[in-house]
């Protein structure tokens, strides 16, 4: 999107009034490659009928299917791969691509960039690609080898965009805990996190990362977490099981008993810390003894979030050449079980916040109602946890962008609800912008 700006192109949401229209995609699961798939012959409808002349496809997609696209769907005009990104402005103006889709792509501080999250709120990625070798991930196969971007250029996007008004960052990568490795950095997410945290600001900033690989926490970065304000105390570490025996195979390795240690490590360094995990149910070989371990770890860990994946059976995954194959129904009767226990721990720790005043980051009315606002606590990462609702307010009207202290009034099994407080902030100024996509 940001190269397409910079050439002087306008993106719009509706796909009737686009000219080019592209289809960017996802294949890590078989739900994704659905849904890509759908987009795509969704775009090609928008083509037929519309005054658009150009389709085009890019992402993980094309990777793995890039013959499969251009045999079975005549409609695609062009595709992109991930390391072919710099084509786009040629092949929506009609040229030849000049990319070479064999050097990997990792994007900078000088990268043209457009937001598409709100105007309080942005992504970064630090780094790209992945060297760990889970037998259920096929990521590295079409991202690549782990590649850390450049500590500067972060701390220079971090910096324009904190000066353009971003309240909160979220640092991403397959793999954040890694970052600066390959360039021979000890800790370098902590080093990173504390000079991110240094960035003076007018006012207050949140700074977050998500997807820490378990065996990279270490006791140095729990306690630049701990020690700085700036970094939100929210950790978000898929464990993907607890059975030693699946971890094994899914060459992961610990134990439940390992984790349950370093999860009381990362509760004792940094109190008050919100813990997010996901696990993957019915992989090749889990027996209903192993899964009742994961059950019994869950109740054990009490994490704030959790998510749960039905096990996807991907063709070019280590894992698809494991016997031992769980039947569909029992791997998604196993999902609702794990996640009816954690729905059970999730109400009652929101119950326990009942009466506690904790800021949050106003987002702006509600998408359910405009009788209420929205908003998030530093515990709740964007689009992936639970939501505030706020129902009342005291003082000033809220303002997407503000941090401001609110009262818990009420908690349901995700989300919670309460009062707003006075505003100790000036108001940011500006209405949210709205969401620019380029027409999917």
């Amino acid at each position: 999107m940001g190269q397409l700006v910079a050439r002087g192109h306008e993106l719009t949401p509706h796909p009737d009034q686009a000219d080019v229209l592209v289809v960017n995609t996802c294949s890590f699961i078989d739900p994704a490659k659905k849904e890509s798939v759908d987009a795509i012959l969704e775009m090609a409808e928008y083509k037929r009928i519309g005054r658009a002349r150009k389709l085009i496809v890019a992402g993980c997609l094309v990777e793995r299917y890039r013959g499969d696209i251009r045999k079975e769907m005549p409609e695609v005009d062009a595709l992109v791969g991930v390391n072919e990104l710099s084509s786009i402005v040629a092949l929506c103006e009609g040229q030849e691509a000049e990319s070479n889709p064999l050097e990997p792509y990792l994007y900078h501080d000088l990268t043209p960039r457009v937001l598409s999250t709100p105007r309080h709120f942005a992504y970064i990625k630090i780094a790209e690609g992945c060297d760990h070798p889970c037998t259920f991930c096929v990521i590295p196969q079409y991202r690549g080898k782990f590649r850390s971007r450049r500590f500067e250029s972060v701390i220079s996007e971090a910096t324009r965009l904190f000066q353009q008004g971003i309240r909160e960052i979220n640092l991403i990568g397959q793999d954040t805990t890694c970052f600066g490795e390959d360039f021979g950095m000890r800790d370098g997410l902590a080093i990173l996190l504390e000079r991110l945290a240094q960035i003076e600001t007018p006012r207050e900033k949140w700074i977050r990362f998500l997807y820490a690989y378990p065996n990279k926490v270490t006791q140095r970065l729990l306690d630049t977490i701990a020690a700085h304000p700036a970094l939100v105390k929210y950790m978000d570490m898929p464990l993907q099981h607890a059975s030693a025996p699946v971890l094994k195979r899914m060459k992961r390795g610990a134990s439940g008993d390992i984790f349950l240690k370093l999860l009381e490590r990362v509760r004792r360094t940094i109190p008050g810390v919100a813990i997010r995990t996901s696990f993957i149910v019915g992989f090749p070989g889990e027996t209903e003894r192993d899964f009742e371990e994961l059950c019994q770890f869950v109740q054990a860990a009490r994490f704030d979030n959790m998510g749960v994946f039905a096990y996807s059976d991907e063709d070019t995954s280590k894992s698809f050449a494991l016997d031992g194959k769980v039947d569909g129904r029992a791997i998604q009767n196993r999902k609702r079980r794990l996640m009816a226990i954690q729905r059970k721990i999730a109400k009652a720790r929101n119950r326990a916040m009942v009466g506690a005043e904790l800021p949050v980051l106003v987002e702006g009315l509600s998408k359910e109602t405009d009788l209420l606002w929205e908003a998030r606590l530093a515990t709740q990462a964007p689009d992936i946890d639970g939501v505030t609702l706020i129902n009342d307010f005291e003082g000033s009207e809220p303002h997407p962008g503000e941090i401001r202290r609110m009262r818990i009034t009420e908690a349901h099994d995700y989300d919670v609800v309460g009062t707003l407080l006075e505003a100790s902030e000036a108001a940011p100024g500006y209405a949210p912008a709205p969401l620019i996509h380029i027409a999917l």
